[in-house]
């Protein structure tokens, strides 16, 4: 590779406060620039957003073409007249008019912008949606430079139970995940047990498939202020983040509330806090027991990660299931904050193999008597003063330094 390789990387959110692959992705491209390359970024973020020290490039929305014309006409009907079409056009076309427009405005922009002298193309996802993916596939000059990233299973039904559905379309949906395991010349995951998940379904995974994990990024918050209801002296349990319905809370709740039965002197300074999203179960919760708060309103990322690293643990709460393979986006977060993390999740997931299989803060998320037992044990260690952890062969694992290693280990070749 030359001295000063060249990236170009097509994003599709690079708005930190829109989603926690956004985050993710921005965290990628931040280490992607530490490490030395030369990026060039096209995002469809829809707003000008710039990343400091970074080309950063918006993709204009085409409100000009008939397919726009035709996602804004299936909009109407659905919100004026009820009608809706999503599922009889999605069972047809696998995807939504919108998509494609959004598609085509991403190519029409990169045929803009040619360079010949790209050494490698990156394409990152955001949940369920692969708009940048979906560009490239009708790029078939860049397919050699080309890497996809994917941060999480797709389409829905190879997800693992219980997450798993099927979509309207889901047939073609597939196809369009074939085709991006077979042409594009190298694909990464964010976690290996992800890789191998999707292996078993699109074995080009397997041959082209690297293990590229969500990112730590230094962010200075010395001058972001703590919301009011934080109170950093306390022994705060915090969750941040969304918890879809997989992610059941009950038995965190459930053993927090036993911890405090176990050991009454901890109700004065122990406080169980949700971040991010609205939960019936957790806010029920909170509206009865005063050591539990639950919060309603939105709160920036950065005030957000200020609270993790002041928290005196941070929860990563995932669902019940046989396996997890998802790399939690906020995992990075746990990990710089160098605090204990009580990990509640599947026997086998990614978070735990990473913090190893001995780690001693980990149960599965419905045993309330085990997670009593566990908080316990942190409330202790807190009490001693013993609560910071150094997670240093994790940090060094999630680091600009280790991106880097992998990128320059692929091997660039032509069609």
């Amino acid at each position: 590779m030359p001295a000063s390789p060249k990236i170009l990387v097509i994003v599709e959110s690079i708005d930190v406060d829109e989603s926690s692959g956004s985050k993710a992705n921005v965290a990628f491209i931040q280490n992607l620039k530490q490490a030395g390359y030369e990026l060039r970024v096209y995002h469809y973020t829809l707003k000008d957003i710039h990343l400091p020290g970074i080309d950063c490039r918006a993709i204009k929305e085409n409100r000009r073409s008939l397919l726009f014309f035709l996602s804004r006409t299936e909009r109407y009907l659905r919100d004026y007249f009820k009608l809706k079409l999503h599922k009889p056009l999605q069972n047809k076309l696998g995807f939504s008019f919108t998509l494609f427009n959004d598609r085509n405005s991403i190519i029409k922009a990169l045929k803009k912008d040619q360079d010949d002298d790209l050494d490698l193309v990156i394409t990152l996802s955001k949940g369920g949606s692969f708009r940048p993916h979906h560009a490239l596939l009708k790029r078939p000059e860049l397919h050699s430079k080309w890497l996809a990233y994917m941060h999480d299973p797709y389409p829905m039904h190879h997800y693992p139970k219980p997450y798993t559905w099927f979509e309207p379309g889901h047939n073609i949906k597939e196809s369009f995940v074939r085709e991006i395991s077979e042409k594009a010349a190298f694909s990464a995951f964010p976690s290996l047990l992800l890789l191998q998940w999707m292996g078993q379904f699109y074995p080009g995974f397997l041959k082209t498939g690297r293990v590229i994990p969500h990112q730590i990024i230094n962010l200075d918050v010395r001058g972001i202020d703590l919301p009011p209801f934080f109170e950093p002296e306390n022994f705060n349990l915090l969750h941040a983040g969304n918890l879809l319905g997989a992610r059941n809370p009950e038995g965190l709740i459930g053993g927090f509330l036993k911890f405090l039965q176990n050991i009454p002197e901890a109700r004065e300074k122990a406080r169980l806090i949700f971040i991010g999203g609205n939960n019936e179960r957790v806010q029920s919760a909170a509206e009865k027991h005063p050591s539990i708060f639950a919060s309603e309103s939105y709160l920036e990322f950065e005030q957000v990660y200020k609270m993790q690293t002041k928290s005196s643990v941070n929860v990563i709460l995932e669902a019940k299931a046989e396996i997890s393979p998802f790399l939690p986006g906020k995992f990075p977060h746990c990990i710089a904050a160098e605090k204990s993390i009580l990990l509640l999740g599947p026997g086998k997931s990614e978070a735990r193999r990473l913090l190893g299989y001995d780690y001693p803060y980990w149960s599965e998320i419905d045993d309330d008597e085990k997670i009593a037992r566990l908080i316990g044990e942190l409330y202790k260690c807190w009490k001693g003063g013993k609560n910071v952890m150094k997670f240093t062969k994790i940090v060094e694992y999630l680091s600009a330094e280790h991106l880097k290693s992998v990128i320059d280990g692929l091997t660039y070749h032509s069609t």
